[in-house]
């Protein structure tokens, strides 16, 4: 079991099913996204947060970062849960399960504008800002807007054109809508020597944090 300890708590590696409670059910998201790592924030042996990483579900992001020689290295971190948010709890727990994690790995990880979010805890953790992800437009289906479009896709799965196969299916609830921006963090993890080549073939421009750029 990996643990990092700090000031009387403990992140601590936990089994994937250990975080969904929390991810349905405090997450703003309300869904389960891809994970391959989890991990608990604890103190005095009380689950008080989880935090959870997996591979991004866009090609175009995970050869985009640093090009195809590191896109096997890329995780996103999708999930930051915390039971009561209490003052540097996010950030111990970002800055714990980071050491935790097998390396080298460049991790990346995004703030909802749609939920006012600026990413401060990433800034605190020191990622890298790498500026808003680009305008546009997505379809969604009335009532299901809770559901990735991943998991409305499996109901025509085998369709030519699943788009048009999703919009025959749920017709006049089936629409378009803008995309919220996000912003987007990034931090590598790893030797010197691996940082320092990761850092070379970044293809995103570092950016001052978002409260700087104001």
């Amino acid at each position: 079991m990996n643990l990092f300890s700090q000031e009387g708590y403990e992140v601590i590696g936990i089994e994937k099913p250990e975080s969904h409670w929390l991810i349905l059910n405090v997450h703003y998201a309300h869904r389960l996204p891809s994970i391959s790592y989890a991990f608990g924030l604890y103190l005095d042996g009380e689950l008080k947060g989880v935090v959870t990483y997996g591979s991004p579900p866009s090609p175009t992001l995970v050869n985009g970062i640093c090009g195809e020689k590191w896109a096997k290295n890329v995780l996103e971190l999708n999930r930051l849960v915390l039971v009561d948010n209490q003052k540097n709890e996010a950030s111990r727990l970002v800055s714990g399960s980071l050491k935790l994690l097998p390396k080298p790995k460049i991790v990346v990880s995004f703030a909802d504008t749609a939920q006012n979010h600026e990413g401060i805890i990433y800034q605190a953790t020191n990622f890298l800002y790498t500026g808003l992800s680009a305008k546009r437009q997505e379809w969604a289906v009335k009532g299901k807007e809770h559901l990735h479009s991943k998991t409305l896709s499996g109901l025509v799965a085998g369709a030519d054109d699943t788009v048009v196969a999703i919009k025959e299916m749920f017709g006049e609830d089936f629409y378009y809508r803008e995309r919220s921006r996000k912003h987007r963090y990034i931090i590598f993890l790893g030797s010197k020597t691996d940082k320092k080549s990761m850092m070379k073939d970044l293809r995103y421009k570092v950016l001052p944090y978002p409260r700087e750029a104001k």
